[in-house]
């Protein structure tokens, strides 16, 4: 039984839009906040430092903090690693501290340490880890990919609309509850919205329509959602081809979580496909960070 001081630990789950961290003493959490995304490569270094003093504060503090681990959105070269592992060192300073990509907490937060994570939210991802080596596909973001992402779920559904647009096609049920969720008065409207908004967090939060729709009977809508499904398989199977891993695949992500009819699409073009021991996680990706801040702690 342990007498003396506790271990503390703090960890953080770096999103493009907010930062989850949490305090835990011997492994257990006892304190967690919620502020502004801390992603030195999105919002800067002056910011994500502003928002690192932020939670650091409401978690009660740096004193006798002995271990940091970050997952972050974003870090995806060894010097975006780099500059937030000085901005968690120079707050915390005599602390152990990490930095990884914030894939990597979905298996940690599943207790595992080797397997598959495919995530799907705002952005889609896959990464996956067997006997040392780890193998990421997809991330590449809104512009260049993110096939079966939230955001473009959303896009899909509008392409389709100014598509029957062009073609003098009375606006399709979808494309009418789009209208009206984005409160716009048409479907052209839809178009400006999309490039005087182009935050992609916004558009993957218009994603429920057509997961609204596809519920209802729509077709179009079930298309969309059976193409997302193939995408986010593609890039499971793409991890597990490469690792030589038939599973366990841990479904993370808000729009995985939250959207069952997804889950349930993906479990059925990867079982024919050899995947296994697929399961949606139950916890807070944050969790994950607490189990490799307390393996820093080890190391320390």
């Amino acid at each position: 039984m342990r007498t003396g001081p506790s271990e503390v630990a703090l960890a953080f789950d770096i999103g493009g839009s907010k930062t989850h961290a949490v305090r835990a003493e011997d492994g257990i959490v006892v304190a967690e906040t919620v502020v502004g995304s801390a992603n030195v490569s999105s919002r800067g270094v002056e910011e994500a430092g502003r928002q690192l003093d932020a939670a650091i504060e409401r978690l009660g503090g740096a004193r006798g903090v002995a271990a940091a681990l970050a997952g972050s959105a974003g870090v995806d070269t060894p010097a975006a690693v780099r500059r937030l592992e000085i901005l968690l060192a120079e707050r915390l300073p005599g602390a152990a501290v990490g930095v990884v990509h914030d894939t990597h907490l979905i298996l940690a937060a599943a207790g595992l340490d080797e397997g598959i994570a495919l995530i799907s939210g705002t952005g889609a991802v896959a990464w996956g880890r067997r006997n040392g080596d780890d193998v990421r596909a997809g991330g590449w973001g809104h512009l260049l990919g993110d096939e079966g992402s939230g955001y473009w779920v959303a896009r899909e559904a509008l392409r389709w609309a100014l598509r029957d647009n062009d073609h003098g096609r009375v606006p399709a049920p979808l494309s009418r509850r789009m209208v009206e969720d984005c409160e716009v008065d048409a479907v052209l409207d839809l178009h400006d919205l999309f490039y005087t908004r182009a935050d992609p967090h916004f558009w993957a939060r218009r994603a429920h329509v057509v997961f609204e729709c596809a519920a209802a009977g729509d077709d179009r809508a079930i298309e969309i959602i059976d193409l997302a499904a193939e995408s986010l398989a593609d890039l499971a199977c793409t991890v597990a081809d490469r690792l030589g891993l038939a599973g366990p695949l841990v479904l993370a992500g808000g729009q995985l979580v939250h959207q069952p009819v997804l889950e349930r699409r993906i479990r059925e073009i990867l079982a024919p496909r050899g995947i296994t021991g697929i399961r949606v996680l139950e916890v807070a990706p944050v969790h994950g960070a607490v189990r490799l801040a307390n393996s820093l702690l080890s190391a320390h």
